[in-house]
C-alpha cells in the first residue's frame, strides 16, 4: 500500500484560540451561502477543563508527550464540547507517539461528538481518515474524506488520491477511474500518482488500449521516468502495435532507460523480428560482454540465433559452439556443424557433429547426414558413404540420404575409390 505521510495538527494553536476565548465570526452576510466550517462557532473548553489543557500543553511543549497524554486522562470535562476537545487533543498525542490504534479511537469520538470548532472539527476529520488509511481501514477513511471536503468546501487532488489508494485497495476498479479523473481535474500540476492509479485500474480490468492512452499522456510529462518508457513498450506489444513498441524500446535504449537483461533481450527480439537481426545480435553481445546479460546456454544460444539469421556465418558458428560447451547440448552443436559445413569448413564441422553425437540428439541420422555432406566435400567418399548409410536408417533423414548414396557411389566410381 502506499504509505501515507502526515503532520499532526498544532496543539499549539488549537489551544491559543481555545484557552483564550471565542473566536470573532465573520459577519454573516448570507449564512444559507457559507460552508459548514464558516458557520460552526468555536469557543473555549470550560474552566476546569482549561486547566488540565494548560498543564498538558506545557508539558507537551516540553517535550514530554507521556505526561502530557497523563495529565489529559485525569481531566474530569463537564461537557460533550470539553470531551471532544480533549479526545481530539489525545488522538493528536496518540498519534504523534505513533500509538495509531489508540489515537483513532480518540479522534473517532471527538469526530463523532461534531461539535467543536469549525477548524478544529475539520483538522480532526482530516487526520481521522489519514490515520483510518495508514492503518488498512480503507473502507472507513472514504466517508471521512468526503466529510471532510463537504463541510470545508474543500476538493484537493491529495485527497481524492488517498480516496483513490482506498478504492484501490479494494479492487474498485470504477471508483479509482473515477476518482483519479476528479484529482487530477484539480492538480495544478501533473500528478504522476493519479496517472499511476488510472494505468493500475485499467491494467486489472484487462482494458489494455485505455492503458496505453494513460501511458501515452504520462511519458511526455514524466520523460525522465524510465519505468514509463518501458511499461509503454510493453503494453504496445500486448495491444500488438509491435512496430510502437520496437519504437519505443529503441528510444528508451537509446536515452539509457533499458538497464535489465529482460528489456534488452526484448529491444533485441523486436529488432531480429523486424529485419534487424545485426544491430540485435550487436547490442546483444556488448550488453554480454559488459554482464548485464549473464552468460550461459540459453543466452548463447540467443546470440548465436541473431547472427544466424543476419548471415554472420562465423559469429554464429562460434556462439552456438559456445552454447554448445555451456550445456553439453548435441542441438547445438549439430547447428555449429550445419553453419560450418555451409561456409566450407568440413573439418571444423566435422569435429562439431562427432560432437553432436555424443552429447545425443533425438534424431541422429541429422548428424549422419551432416557428416556425409563434410566429408563429400573434402572428397572422403567412403567415409561419407558410410555416413550415409547410417543416415537412411533414421525416418528423418532416410529420403535424403538414400538419395545421396547412388551420387557418392558415382564419385567414388569416378575417382577409383573402393566404398
Amino acid at each position: 500500500m502506499t504509505k501515507i505521510s502526515f503532520k499532526t495538527t498544532s496543539i499549539a494553536a488549537a489551544l491559543l484560540l481555545s484557552v483564550g476565548g471565542s473566536l470573532a465570526l465573520v459577519p454573516t452576510v448570507n449564512a444559507a451561502e457559507k460552508c459548514p466550517i464558516e458557520l460552526r462557532k468555536s469557543k473555549a473548553v470550560g474552566q476546569s477543563a482549561a486547566k488540565k489543557v494548560g498543564k498538558s500543553f506545557e508539558a507537551y511543549q516540553e517535550g514530554n508527550v507521556d505526561e502530557a497524554i497523563a495529565i489529559l486522562l485525569e481531566a474530569n470535562a463537564k461537557n460533550e464540547f470539553d470531551k471532544a476537545y480533549i479526545d481530539r487533543m489525545l488522538g493528536n498525542f496518540y498519534a504523534e507517539k505513533s500509538q495509531m490504534g489508540t489515537a483513532i479511537k480518540y479522534l473517532k469520538k471527538a469526530v463523532e461528538a461534531d461539535i467543536l470548532g469549525g477548524v478544529d472539527h475539520a483538522a480532526t476529520l482530516r487526520l481521522y481518515a489519514d490515520l483510518l488509511i495508514q492503518e488498512k481501514k480503507f473502507k472507513e477513511s472514504i466517508p471521512q474524506y468526503y466529510k471532510w471536503m463537504e463541510f470545508t468546501c474543500k476538493q484537493e487532488a491529495q485527497v481524492y488520491r488517498r480516496i483513490g489508494i482506498a478504492y484501490s485497495e479494494q479492487k474498485n476498479w470504477n471508483k479509482v477511474l473515477e476518482v483519479a479523473d476528479k484529482g487530477l481535474s484539480l492538480s495544478d500540476k501533473p500528478d504522476k500518482g493519479l496517472y499511476q492509479m488510472k494505468l493500475t485500474a485499467y491494467f486489472n480490468q484487462k482494458k489494455y488500449p485505455e492503458a496505453v492512452g494513460v501511458l501515452e499522456t504520462m511519458v511526455p510529462l514524466f520523460q525522465d521516468d524510465k519505468r514509463l518508457w518501458v511499461q509503454l513498450a510493453q503494453f504496445y506489444l500486448m495491444t500488438e502495435k509491435y512496430t510502437k513498441s520496437l519504437a519505443t524500446y529503441d528510444l528508451a535504449y537509446m536515452n539509457g532507460f533499458l538497464e535489465t537483461s529482460a528489456n534488452i533481450t526484448r529491444l533485441t527480439q523486436l529488432l531480429a523480428q523486424n529485419g534487424s537481426a545485426y544491430r540485435a545480435a550487436k547490442i546483444y553481445e556488448k550488453h554480454m560482454k559488459s554482464g548485464l546479460i549473464v552468460e550461459d546456454e540459453k543466452t548463447l544460444a540467443i546470440l548465436a540465433g541473431f547472427y544466424h539469421n543476419s548471415k554472420e556465418l562465423k559469429e554464429a558458428a562460434l556462439y552456438y559452439g559456445k552454447a554448445a560447451e555451456a550445456g553439453d547440448n548435441g542441438k547445438y552443436y549439430l547447428r555449429q556443424g550445419r553453419i560450418l559445413s555451409l561456409d566450407g569448413k568440413y573439418k571444423p564441422a566435422i569435429a562439431a557433429l562427432k560432437k553432436a553425437l555424443v552429447a545425443g540428439i533425438d534424431n541422429p541420422g541429422e548428424a549422419q547426414f551432416e557428416l556425409a555432406l563434410s566429408y563429400l566435400g573434402l572428397k572422403q567418399y567412403k567415409s561419407a558413404y558410410s555416413r550415409a548409410k547410417l543416415a537412411a536408417n533414421d525416418k528423418k533423414t532416410a529420403r535424403s540420404a538414400k538419395s545421396y548414396l547412388s551420387y557418392i557411389k558415382e564419385k567414388a566410381r569416378v575417382h577409383n575409390v573402393t566404398l
